[in-house]
């Protein structure tokens, strides 16, 4: 007589054994992108170093300085003792370097950019000035050299006047630089390693894999973005620290105020990123686009220069592209020690750039 056997219960599961969570396949596919930046020794290069060198030779090209001395050169002929002397007497005669020269080798050294300005005699016992005005330094070579010509030929300033050169911190072109090149980098960084990752993984097959596990699109694009997180707060600590260690740059707002900003530039730009990358099936597509979407915003955005330079037609369409945003709140926070509720309004654009970005490239995301 046999007996029957027993079918086994199930096991208990072990409370030791670990079980992935909501959030575990995110967690995983940050660290894994974590890894494969450490395996890129370019990567230290270009978002550590490069942005430091930059800022080192603007830094040093722009640094106080004695003023230039204008060049000036005299066509030699009746008068041009005269001038060298009126300009030996003149109270700027240390702002300008005059040389007298054959007429044909001034124009010459003027089309050459040797001279900023060239004196001529005009005939008549006076004289008249050859210059550029497509060139500030010709246009301002005139004005200086012409304001000693007649000073030293008694002419009497009814008003009085004087001038003061201010270069302290907080004044200079290094200070409004740095907050440029930080908003640059986070923009320049967001991008390119969202949209060559992305790209790179479609080409090596590496997406399709994906597609078999249960993971979700949202959490694959979102640990993409957020993997610029760690990377950016090291960005802007060695750019700001630079700053301030090499040109004696005052940060006058809260690290907190800084760090929060340029997190939130660094999502948006890395949504900009994905949003680029979405479907994009080589490398030199993903370049192309993603330098259509930069470009304007290096020329616009005042990163070197102010933006209110351009016409003011155009200054609404400026404030309102991410990088201009980011680099204005940079500027206020950094420079002038605003607020982080004064920024709210910037903040808004940057939120409202990285949010439709994300939803848009969820939308139109492919993973072949």
């Amino acid at each position: 007589m046999t007996t029957a056997s027993t079918i086994p219960a199930p096991a208990k599961p072990d409370s030791r054994t670990p079980r992935n969570g909501r959030w575990s396949a995110f967690a995983h596919l940050v660290k894994a992108r974590m890894r494969e930046l450490q395996r890129e020794p370019e990567v230290i290069f270009w978002v550590f170093v490069f942005p430091l060198l930059l800022a080192l030779g603007l830094g040093v090209a722009f640094r106080n300085k004695p003023a230039d001395k204008t060049s000036v050169a005299i066509a030699a002929g009746p008068g041009a003792q005269q001038v060298l002397s009126l300009i030996e007497r003149s109270p700027q005669k240390t702002s300008i370097r005059a040389t007298v020269v054959d007429a044909l080798d001034a124009r010459k050294g003027f089309r050459l950019g040797k001279y900023d300005l060239v004196v001529e005699s005009d005939g008549n016992g006076g004289f008249q000035y050859l210059y550029d005005p497509a060139r500030p330094e010709s246009v301002l070579s005139k004005s200086e050299l012409d304001d000693a010509l007649q000073s030293a030929a008694g002419r009497k300033d009814p008003l009085p006047t004087s001038a003061v050169v201010s270069s302290e911190p907080g004044s200079r072109y290094i200070d409004f630089l740095i907050p440029g090149l930080i908003g640059m980098n986070v923009m320049n960084s967001g991008m390119w390693s969202i949209g060559f990752a992305l790209v790179d993984m479609r080409q090596r097959k590496l997406l399709k894999r994906f597609v078999a596990t249960p993971l979700r699109k949202s959490d694959f694009l979102l640990a993409l973005a957020c993997s610029r997180l760690v990377l950016m707060a090291i960005e802007v600590g060695l750019l700001l620290g630079f700053g301030v260690l090499v040109f004696h740059l005052r940060v006058l707002g809260s690290v907190f105020s800084i760090v929060l900003l340029a997190t939130t530039g660094a999502i948006a730009f890395a949504s900009l990123g994905l949003l680029t990358a979405s479907r994009a099936q080589k490398i030199e597509s993903v370049s192309g686009l993603i330098n259509l979407v930069m470009m304007p915003m290096w020329i616009f955005s005042g990163v070197f220069f102010s933006y209110e330079r351009f016409p003011a037609m155009v200054q609404p369409f400026i404030r309102a592209l991410p990088l201009t945003a980011l680099n204005d709140a940079l500027r206020a926070t950094i420079l002038e020690g605003s607020s982080l509720g004064s920024q709210a309004g910037r903040l808004l654009i940057l939120v409202l750039w990285g949010g439709v970005s994300f939803v848009l490239a969820m939308r139109w995301f492919r993973w072949t």
